[in-house]
């Protein structure tokens, strides 16, 4: 028996090869894939202006993947939902659903578990499982989106796993998020965040595609990083500094840099001062500090430090920030809620 094809997953262009070599006309691909990413069907049958011959077509040949909702958390300060969503395979990721002045953004998952294992991160204490295929990305907006009522503004990659370690599958995401046939999202509106895979920073330069790149960095050398962050180990912060400047050099996109601020680690004026000499060659990029979000197996403690860390990072001439902390009632860090219903 053939195996049929996760449609959500198919660019406009497979989609319409697919739906000639079934015997079917090409224009057909282009209704079908509006009803998929701009209509949001879940069904064949619910797409009122395709053919019986073309539903058939594609009830014998493809599929439409789907999450659950297993858990839903709505914070009563703020308005943030986390989700704990069930892959058909019973495999688990969390999207959080965040509310700004500017409107409504989501964290999603890209892979399920995540292979990095930096210490204070509940996503790696579970485990590595599998990579998230693009419709299992895309599901994320399109289910949170159906649930709420409320439409997705804006997009940040940095929920469970390592989004440039799930690579081919995350760009085809963006691809089919940004495809002018469906939902047109422009990808100056998404934000990927990354540890530190050097490789993919160069792969993602050459494709220039306009979204934010954010990089964890949580330390200003190699010794501190690696104790907090193993893959430092194989991409030492020169190696990712250099990579960082290259990356903007080529696409004139500034970069964030993530760091989480954790008590009597990284959070006092030498480790501050560290990090101007560091990152001031650079010239334009951001810091956006974290208060760490405290784990049970983690070990470390949120900084009381943040505001006076963040003004000597402005005064040393670093343009620096301070994250709001968002659904702190029902621990929106990601990684905390797959952890506790494992």
């Amino acid at each position: 028996m053939e195996e049929k094809t996760d449609i959500l997953s198919l660019t406009l262009e497979e989609l319409e090869a697919k739906m000639l070599q079934f015997g079917d006309k090409k224009y057909r691909a282009g209704q079908v894939f509006r009803w998929l990413h701009v209509n949001k069907a879940d069904s064949f049958d619910k797409m009122t202006n395709i053919s019986a011959q073309t539903k058939a077509i594609l009830n014998e040949h493809f599929y439409i993947n789907s999450l659950k909702i297993q858990k839903r958390l709505v914070s009563k300060a703020d308005n943030t939902v986390k989700y704990l969503y069930v892959l058909p395979d019973g495999g688990k990721v969390e999207t959080v659903l965040m509310e700004y002045h500017h409107g409504n953004s989501i964290c999603l998952s890209t892979q399920v578990g995540c292979k990095m294992g930096c210490r204070f991160c509940a996503s790696t204490k579970a485990g590595f499982v599998r990579n998230l295929q693009p419709s299992e990305i895309l599901l994320q907006i399109y289910e949170t989106e159906r649930d709420s009522g409320r439409t997705v503004d804006s997009i940040v990659l940095m929920g469970i796993g390592e989004p440039l370690d799930n690579y081919d599958n995350v760009m085809k995401f963006l691809s089919l998020l940004s495809h002018k046939s469906g939902r047109n999202m422009s990808l100056r509106h998404v934000s990927l965040s990354t540890c530190g895979l050097v490789d993919r920073i160069y792969d993602l330069a050459e494709k220039n595609l306009g979204l934010t790149l954010s990089v964890s960095l949580h330390a200003p050398n190699d010794e501190k990083r690696s104790e907090i962050m193993p893959i430092n180990d194989r991409y030492p912060i020169e190696r990712l500094i250099k990579a960082c400047d290259d990356y903007f050099k080529k696409t004139g996109r500034r970069i964030s840099f993530e760091f989480a601020l954790i008590k009597d680690v990284n959070d006092d004026k030498d480790t501050a001062d560290k990090l101007i000499a560091l990152l001031k060659p650079l010239g334009v990029c951001h810091v956006n500090l974290i208060p760490i979000n405290e784990i049970r197996e983690g070990g470390y403690s949120k900084s009381p430090k943040a505001a006076e860390f963040c003004k000597r990072l402005c005064d040393g001439g670093i343009n620096a920030t301070v994250r709001r902390t968002l659904g702190a009632d029902i621990e929106a860090a990601c990684g905390q809620l797959r952890r506790d219903n494992m």
